[in-house]
């Protein structure tokens, strides 16, 4: 005989499996499903963040138009200001070029305005 096989552990099925073993398998099953839920949930969907990127520039582009209107009409509320300073520091997932790159643009337009106003829209 091998000094392989002295060692080896066989694999068997217990024929009834008793209820200390059926116990023990029903919180590793619940586990399961909760991990793969989270799982799920942690998983980022490209529409949405496509869409929550959209809805972040056109906030941005429509506070920057309301600041000229406001300018224009000789008056700047604190608000507005703060309002893009918000926007500037929200943090956001890069995943798609021609978006990004718009966005980019878009930053860099609000960052500038800011600059131009006294406030720094620094990350």
């Amino acid at each position: 005989m091998s000094p392989r096989a002295d060692n080896a552990q066989t694999f068997a099925l217990d024929p009834e499996p008793t209820a200390s073993t059926v116990a023990s398998a029903g919180p590793l099953a619940a586990t399961a499903g909760i991990d793969a839920l989270l799982a799920l949930q942690a998983a980022d969907d490209p529409v949405r963040t496509r869409r929550k990127a959209m809805r972040r520039g056109k906030a941005m582009l429509d506070t920057l138009d309301e600041i000229r209107a406001d300018l224009l009409a000789g008056r700047l509320g604190e608000g507005r200001l703060n309002q893009l300073l918000a926007l500037i520091g929200q943090a956001r997932e890069r995943t798609l070029p021609d978006l990004d790159a718009a966005i980019d643009d878009i930053e860099l337009r609000v960052r500038v305005e800011l600059a131009k106003l006294g406030r720094f829209g620094d990350r």
